[in-house]
């Protein structure tokens, strides 16, 4: 082999060797800078959210590094290992109403058409947030539940005391005794990319520790499910999500809690490529408010926005109009407004909060969410196309600063009990009952005739034998729309009465 050929082909071995050696290095300074931008640090936390994590004392170091396979693809194993294990089996019991029609009614008109308790089971999901216990489901996934119950990825089961719910934002507080349970951290829901893989992880069709992955489709969806909840601000994700999921745990690839799993868009009521999460800058404070206060602490500014729908249809080309202004419009003030008394006019368009940009109802709503009453916060609206910016006390629905805590329903009843042996329900002809001991002067029983010796039978058509009964009954009841107890029952002697009570009045 001549000298030329030899020089040619070490030439081209040690163009070979560079060419490994950059592509080495490259890979390593991608890699650093990887993680850097997600890696051991998460994207900051607000304070607010710092705040709530705090309320549940949530430790920082329980985050993931988010990895990447040798290709570099994204690597979801211990994501999801750690997310499983904080993810339960959410297993409700409630009573159902159904019409029995006695078949003699047909021939004669006339037989026994009392409703018939039926109890009937409910699946959900729920995300352990504390080592405590404390756990976030949907308010749907308990609404109206006499009984509450979850299942750890280990098996253990627990009995499950509800803190609160709240409707509006389909959000409720659960919680189960013991004090070193696996749980989730809350991420930052407000650093989520259109784009970037999370992960679902829930019990759909009662399958257990069920682990999908998708990306986020969009965020701030507002109008899900024809606005038929209260807070429009959703993550849109991709990841499949199916019934039996709601309430489960929205994680990115760091194992961190950014969402609550809370609606499909379908036809069928099968996953179909849409699915909706409440964020957890939003979840996460409704969690805390109700562990604090019992009840959502909810700021609002006091401006009326025009509704784009409703004028769509009456005057397309007004809607059309109002949908390119790149910020809320403020159409009109409540009768006490905290943004009337800050500086703000009708016809301002409102661009900021915080200096953090408000585009649309969506995002407005998504900021004022993370507040409550009294917090103060800048408000910058554009005024005639020149900029300017207000300090806002925020108020509540009443117009105040004050602190809404959850009402004792079962306080309001202001009565005492003591269950009956078998004994005495033998004498007096019935299978359930309990006797009312004692009545306060201001208590709903008083205000509505039920005195000391009364035998309460069934409330809602639910037998009762114990003052925990009552307590169950009476905590579904007020977490319905028709806060309304219907008591059957008698004195000694006398005849079966059927008493109504509203939970509403004072």
């Amino acid at each position: 082999m001549n000298t030329s050929k030899i020089k040619n082909i070490l030439f081209i071995v040690l163009i070979a060797v560079l060419s490994s050696v950059v592509t080495m290095l490259g890979y390593d300074v991608i890699s650093k800078k990887g993680k850097t931008i997600s890696g051991t640090t998460s994207p900051a936390v607000s304070e607010e959210m710092g705040a709530y994590a705090n309320s549940f004392n949530q430790d920082k170091n329980l985050v993931l590094t988010n990895l990447t396979t040798s290709e570099g693809y994204p690597d979801f194993t211990e994501a999801a290992a750690k997310s499983v294990d904080g993810v339960v089996h959410v297993k409700t019991k409630t009573i159902s109403q159904q019409q029995y029609i006695n078949p003699f009614d047909f021939f004669f008109g006339f037989g026994d058409r009392t409703p018939q308790p039926r109890e009937q089971v409910g699946f959900g999901s729920g995300v352990i947030i504390s080592k405590d216990g404390y756990i976030i489901t949907n308010n749907h996934v308990v609404e109206n539940a006499t009984e509450v119950s979850v299942s750890l990825n280990d098996n253990r089961e627990f009995t499950a005391k509800v803190v609160g719910t709240d409707k509006m934002s389909d959000i409720a507080l659960l919680k189960i005794e013991g004090d070193d349970f696996p749980y989730l951290t809350f991420g930052n829901s407000d650093a989520l990319q259109v784009g970037e893989w999370v992960l679902a992880v829930g019990n759909p069709f009662n399958l257990t520790s069920t682990v999908t992955a998708g990306i986020v489709s969009a965020k701030n969806r507002g109008n899900v499910m024809g606005g038929g909840l209260g807070i429009q601000s959703f993550i849109q994700i991709d990841a499949a999500v199916n019934p039996g999921n709601s309430g489960g745990a929205l994680v990115n690839t760091r194992g961190e809690l950014v969402g609550i799993n809370t609606a499909i868009y379908s036809q069928t009521g099968n996953f179909a490529g849409y699915a909706f999460a409440v964020p957890i800058s939003i979840a996460g404070k409704i969690a805390a408010d109700l562990k604090e206060f019992g009840a959502v602490q909810r700021a609002v500014l006091g401006i009326h926005v025009p509704n784009i729908e409703n004028i769509r249809r009456e005057n397309p080309d007004r809607a059309r109009e109002l949908s390119q202004i790149k910020g809320v419009l403020v159409e009109e003030f409540a009768e006490r407004s905290a943004a009337k008394a800050a500086g703000v006019q009708k016809g301002d368009v409102l661009t900021a909060i915080n200096n953090v940009p408000i585009r649309n109802f969506a995002e407005l709503q998504s900021q004022l969410n993370r507040y409550r009453p009294g917090d103060k916060i800048s408000v910058t609206v554009d005024r005639n196309g020149s900029s300017k910016t207000f300090n806002v006390e925020l108020k509540n629905d009443e117009g105040n600063t004050e602190i809404t805590r959850s009402v004792d329903a079962m306080g309001k009843l202001g009565a005492t009990f003591r269950p009956l042996n078998d004994s005495t329900k033998n004498k007096l002809g019935i299978s359930s009952g309990i006797e009312v001991m004692s009545v306060e002067n201001n208590g709903l029983f008083k205000k509505n005739n039920i005195n000391k010796g009364f035998i309460i039978m069934r409330i809602n058509n639910t037998p009762v034998n114990s003052e925990d009964d009552i307590a169950k009954i009476v905590s579904a009841t007020n977490s319905r729309q028709d806060k309304v107890l219907l008591i059957a029952g008698f004195y000694p002697n006398g005849r079966t009465q059927y008493i109504a009570i509203d939970l509403t009045t004072n």
